[in-house]
């Protein structure tokens, strides 16, 4: 009986049948949407000879910036170093006769960089800045590392008129602590006692 049951079931009537129509304006909606795109003007970009204008706050190469008076901003604090997820910015820090901090050496190697801007952030100094600057490509990687006299430019970057010691509170010979711009004179701590 269970045989004789299978032989006369009916196959059910399939309601999703394609049409030749049907399958012919597939078709052809397809190649005219290739047909329209072959006659548009090409956006490729010819890049040694015609390079695209990048947007302002685009990062790649690292710089080392000035302050208005035309020292180096960079205070060698380490904190770029610091923050640095693939450890490729090393420095070391010395004093100058008149209280400023400087970087005797500043290296940073391109070759790990990751280019995330964190070192930009970390920095008080606004020493430290990404630039648009992406043409960085070299054959020999020990040419990717750059020394201080390769990232150091002659201009404020982003912030031209900051100068961090004019703000930070630290003694120098331009002006002792209290004196410096927008700057209250320092606290005696023994004045909070009870």
């Amino acid at each position: 009986m269970p045989s004789e049951n299978r032989k006369n079931r009916t196959k059910p009537a399939q309601s999703s049948e394609v049409s030749l129509a049907e399958t012919l304006k597939a078709f052809g909606c397809g190649f005219a949407t290739t047909a329209k795109h072959l006659l548009r003007k090409p956006i490729t970009e010819q890049y040694p000879e015609e390079k695209r204008q990048l947007p302002p706050r685009s990062r790649a190469r690292i710089v080392l910036t000035r302050d208005p008076e035309g020292d180096e901003r960079c205070v060698a604090c380490y904190l770029c170093s610091a923050v640095c997820p693939v450890s490729c910015i090393s420095m070391q820090s010395a004093q100058r006769e008149d209280g400023r901090r400087y970087a005797v050496w500043f290296r940073i190697n391109f070759g790990r960089c990751i280019y995330c801007g964190l070192c930009e952030e970390a920095c008080p100094t606004s020493a430290i800045q990404l630039t648009p600057d992406f043409e960085n490509c070299r054959r020999d990687i020990l040419t990717l590392v750059f020394e201080k006299q390769d990232l150091l430019v002659d201009h404020g970057g982003k912030d031209r008129e900051y100068n961090f010691y004019r703000h930070a509170g630290i003694a120098t010979d331009g002006a002792g602590k209290g004196a410096h711009f927008d700057e209250d004179q320092p606290v005696d701590p023994t004045t909070n006692l009870p």
